[in-house]
């Protein structure tokens, strides 16, 4: 007997978090009962499960990176028309989902699968694999100025952890600068937040590295399966973090 929403999240309906989501909802029936306690156990061998009527099974599990273009959005759809991650996902016949988001203006890196412990343990704020961004943003930061995102900033919802900084190219007229970033948190829009806190707006952001898997040469709107040892390797890094400094930290959506 497993919990519920890790018996719908190994099966590839969505992020654990999500499922939770469902089951508080009403949508999920077990054996034609509603349940709605997330301390609900099932038996995915005998027991039944289907969400918004529909029975769960379990699909192959799917690991993908997507070098996502700017002006697309990490949901499933969209009202107002606009592109969406799964419109480069062609040939993909499992149903995946992004861990974590980027923004609408937001390029690069993006990892998707229907593995929900995966995109748990990679996304829950206990875990901290840190991610790293290619930032071009207006005018020259001091070296002062990258020392404060250093050592932690202040935004409206608290301090930020340390991140690692460095000049990639500086503009001769100090018109802009390229500037990688390491983060270790997922708030929303985090890193165009600590650019704008030492007042130097970023003009363009671009994913480039989620632990140690690289984005490299994949071309943009393109997308590539992960290898068993990327996978392994996440896990095990995920595993291998610490705790971060908050215990009490809100789970966020990465959308930075």
């Amino acid at each position: 007997m497993e919990r519920l929403q890790k018996i719908m999240a190994q099966a590839g309906v969505a992020s654990r978090r999500k499922c939770e989501e469902l089951i508080l909802e009403g949508k999920v029936q077990v054996n034609g009962e509603t349940v709605t306690e997330l301390g609900t156990k099932a038996d995915p061998e005998q027991d039944i499960i289907t969400v918004s009527g529909k029975p769960i099974k379990n699909e192959k599990k799917v690991y993908l990176m997507l070098n996502k273009p700017k002006g697309v959005i990490t949901s499933s759809s969209d009202p107002e028309g606009r592109r969406i991650v799964s419109d480069f996902l062609k040939g993909v016949n499992e149903r995946v989902y992004p861990i974590g988001r980027l923004d609408y203006d937001t390029e690069g890196l993006l990892l998707l699968t229907n593995d929900g412990e995966f995109a748990n343990m990679l996304s829950h704020p206990k875990y901290h694999v840190p991610k790293t961004y290619l930032a071009t943003v207006k005018g020259v930061p001091h070296g002062t100025d990258l020392d404060r995102l250093r050592q932690g900033i202040m935004l409206e919802d608290g301090m930020t952890a340390p991140a690692e900084v460095e000049y990639k190219d500086v503009d001769p007229d100090n018109k802009f600068a390229v500037i990688t970033i390491t983060i270790h948190e997922g708030r929303n829009r985090q890193v165009r937040r600590m650019f704008d806190a030492i007042s130097h707006p970023v003009t363009r952001l671009k994913r480039i590295a989620y632990g140690d898997l690289l984005l490299q040469n994949l071309k943009r709107g393109v997308y590539r399966h992960l290898t068993p040892d990327e996978i392994n390797h996440l896990k095990q890094m995920a595993k291998a973090a610490k705790p971060m400094a908050n215990p009490k930290a809100k789970r966020q959506k990465p959308d930075t």
